[in-house]
This record gives C-alpha cells, structure tokens and sequence, in this order.
C-alpha cells in the first residue's frame, strides 16, 4: 500500500491549531512547519510505510483548470506570506525525511495523488489517501483507504456511499452538480447535496441523466418536476463543472515505483534545518527513531 499525503490540510490545520511563537534565525513564525513535521513523522512512525508520497499545492492564476475557467478559486484570498514560506519549508522537510514530495505549477495535489495512485494500482499496490478532502472520495478503489490522520474513522471503499451518500465512482459528477462556492465552480443552481446524490443513484453518469432526462420528473425528490429543465438550461456549465471536479489520473511525473519507497532520514541535514528552524529536542529525537525503522 501506498500512503498519499495531501499535504495543505495539514499545513493549514497546524497554522490555524499551533501557537505561532516559533521563529526561524530570521524571526519568521515556523509554527506550521513544526506541526507538519510532528503529523508526518507521527505518521511514519504509526503506519511504518514501504510506499509514501506527500504532494502539495502550487497555486497559478495560469493553471490548468485556471485556463479552463479564469474564474476558477478566484475568489480566494491570497495566502498570508509567512504561510507561503512556510509550505516552502515543508516541502524541504519532506525531502530531508526521505519521503518522495510532488508539486506541479500546473496541476493541483488532488491530481498528482490521482495519478500516483494509478501508478501504483498497475504496480497491484492499494492507496491509502491521507487526506480530508472529500474530493479524493472518487479516487477510491477497492481495498483503498480514505483516512483523516488523527481522526477516528477510517473508510474502505463501500464506506464513501454510505458516509457521502455517492459511489466514489460518481463523486466527480455529483460534485459538479452541487458545484462549489468554496473553488467557484458554478454547477446547477436549485441542486443541492441531496438531490445531486439521488440523481447519482438513480443514474450512473451525468451522460446517462441527459440520455432520460423524461424520467427525473417519476423520482421521488422534492422539486422533481423542475429538474429536467435546471439541467437542460444548466447543461454547458455542468459539463463545465465537471472538468474543474474531475482528478487528473494520467499524468507524467517522471518516476518510478522504487522512487516512492521511503528512505531513512538524512538526520545530519534535518538537524541542519531544525537549527535553522527553532525547533528543539522534540522532533530531533523522532528523527532518530524514524532512522531506525526497517525500510
């Protein structure tokens, strides 16, 4: 199994939870980097994976869904500074840990986990997505595993339609019913979470709604008799929709299985960052007992 790690919700999980009094040489704040460290290396430690990769966000206004729809998380405000420095320092952690990190100018951390996953599913190995993006709910496969690190559950394949309401194998479409005012993905307005997961019940694809979209009015959903004529008026942006909420699985990323085998940390070049970082004894000695797990 291969442990893929979508590295911003930690990052911002341990800059909104962590006191930010930790300071580098230059008194910039490292407050996420320690928690992120501490994530990581709790994870190691935990799970003692033979595969694992931790790949990150690089928002471009030129990106590829950003070319698709300019308007695309146009609405979001732009990361506070110390923020950007400190995912910097993240991603050079990751690389003194020895553990394989991805990011791409072009492409999103949902796309490069979608397509190491795929990968690594020709290679017969599982994905375990360490994340709590329900986006990454259509990455999975049977014997995958969706897993909030620190959370108690952990859901199996038939656990996403159960807890979701969607089989991960319609979760693109159904995302790109409801849309996304959080991405700025337009969707259907009228269509919420439930009447999108019903339709994904009763349909298998937003190809196969169009092919009958005379028998939506029989459904059992409240505001039935309206449906058809959302989707026939909504169709172009639909579609539109679903290519910002589907996950790119077949790109390029220049390596090989055995590249995604974790390595023993480099301690001597870690200390040099925890030096350069503040950060005390603590994560030091988890470095060491990280050096002495069976590869």
């Amino acid at each position: 199994m291969i442990f893929l790690v979508d590295a911003s919700v930690y990052v911002f999980r341990a800059y909104h939870s962590v006191l930010p009094d930790m300071r580098d040489r230059d008194g910039n704040p490292m407050h996420a980097v320690f928690g992120f460290a501490r994530f990581l290396g709790d994870l190691i430690e935990r799970v003692r994976p033979r595969y694992i990769a931790v790949a990150f966000d690089q928002r471009r206004h030129d990106s590829y869904r950003s070319r698709i729809y300019p308007a695309y998380k146009a609405n979001r405000d732009r990361a506070p500074a110390d923020l950007v420095l400190q995912f910097e320092r993240c991603r050079e952690l990751c690389r003194h840990l020895g553990v394989a990190m991805f990011v791409d100018p072009e492409y999103e951390a949902d796309d490069l986990i979608g397509s190491l996953a795929a990968m690594m599913r020709e290679e017969g190995e599982r994905s375990a997505f360490i994340t709590r993006d329900k986006d990454l709910a259509q990455l999975m496969r049977s014997g995958d595993l969706f897993w909030d690190f620190g959370a108690r559950e952990q859901f199996g394949y038939h656990d996403i339609e159960r807890h979701f309401g969607v089989a991960p194998e319609r979760f693109a479409d159904y995302l790109a019913l409801t849309g996304d005012d959080v991405d700025n993905i337009p969707g259907v307005p009228g269509i919420g979470h439930r009447t999108a997961a019903s339709l994904m019940k009763a349909f298998a694809s937003l190809e196969e709604i169009y092919e009958d979209l005379g028998s939506i009015a029989r459904l059992k959903l409240r505001g039935a008799g309206t449906l058809a004529q959302k989707l026939t008026e909504h169709r172009e942006a639909l579609y539109l929709s679903r290519r910002l909420t589907r996950i790119e699985c077949d790109l390029k990323l220049g390596i090989e299985p055995d590249g995604l085998k974790r390595r023993a940390p480099d301690l001597r070049s870690l200390g040099g960052l925890y030096d350069q970082l503040g950060f005390g004894p603590f994560l030091r000695r988890q470095g060491e007992r990280l050096a002495q797990l069976p590869a």
